[in-house]
């Protein structure tokens, strides 16, 4: 692609993906969805990357979609409505929740409507201090597409989440993080240090492969029955047992050492 609406780099054990669209306030198009899409599998293979963070350059983090893909959707050219624009007509970056690794968004500015699903595909949110929230689609004569019904429910609560997606009204970062949406909320100027602050964390002390089966649990649990969830942490707990990571976990711990666990880079845990 000749185009760069995205960016990646590693910083020590954190994959960064960095929205390239500053002049639109990283407005959604197709080339930026692809360009996503590759960087977070290449960071989902390398084994020196322990999570993803995704964030926006300049001072939005994602305005949603650009309005010049959705002009054909609604008939802006010819008159009558086409087909979803290509890459918006399923759940928009959906493929971030089949990524095994920890993704986290750093939310440095405004997340509207397509931002505002990408902020929620993301496992963790940090948010700056002056960033905000807006679901926009009600504004625009749209519904809660892209999967924000089931997931926003499940985040903030049934009456929270019907209040955001009926009013698209704006949430600063304090009520974001009062109602769930944020997990973190930091200063602008300390938003990829925190993130990144959070990582190292993750990577001194915690076996990825474990991040990796937990995310898978939590994220199949969600609407299962808790007998077979049951059985599903028994068989899941076996495997873990019987992994070098677990022996690596005792090991460490006796010896007042830093653990060093095996390198994940995804596939099925």
């Amino acid at each position: 692609m000749s185009e760069q609406h995205a960016s990646y780099e590693r910083r020590g054990r954190l994959g960064l993906i960095t929205l390239e669209r500053p002049q639109a306030l990283n407005a959604v198009t197709a080339v930026l969805i692809a360009q996503v899409r590759a960087f977070a599998l290449a960071a989902e293979r390398d084994p020196e990357v322990v999570a993803i963070c995704i964030t926006g350059r300049g001072r939005g983090f994602c305005a949603g979609a650009d309005m010049s893909l959705l002009t054909d959707a609604v008939g802006g050219k010819s008159g009558q409505a086409g087909p979803p624009p290509k890459g918006l007509d399923a759940a928009l970056f959906g493929f971030l929740l089949n990524s095994t690794k920890p993704v986290i968004a750093a939310v440095n500015g405004v997340a509207a409507g397509g931002g505002f699903v990408l902020a929620l595909m993301c496992d963790l949110r940090f948010v700056a201090e002056d960033a905000y929230f807006t679901t926009v689609f009600t504004k625009r004569g749209l519904i809660s597409e892209h999967l924000t019904s089931w997931l926003l429910p499940r985040m903030i609560g049934l009456n929270r989440a019907l209040d955001l997606l009926w009013s698209s009204r704006k949430v600063d970062a304090a009520e974001a993080y009062r109602l769930g949406l944020a997990d973190y909320v930091v200063p602008a100027d300390g938003l990829i240090g925190a993130v990144e602050a959070y990582v190292e964390g993750l990577s001194a002390n915690v076996a990825p492969r474990a991040l990796a089966v937990i995310k898978g649990l939590v994220h199949r649990h969600l609407d299962t029955d808790v007998g077979v969830a049951a059985e599903e942490c028994r068989d899941a707990m076996v495997a873990a047992l019987a992994h070098p990571d677990a022996a690596e976990g005792v090991a460490s711990f006796m010896q007042r050492r830093t653990p060093k666990f095996s390198a994940w880079t995804g596939g099925n845990p």
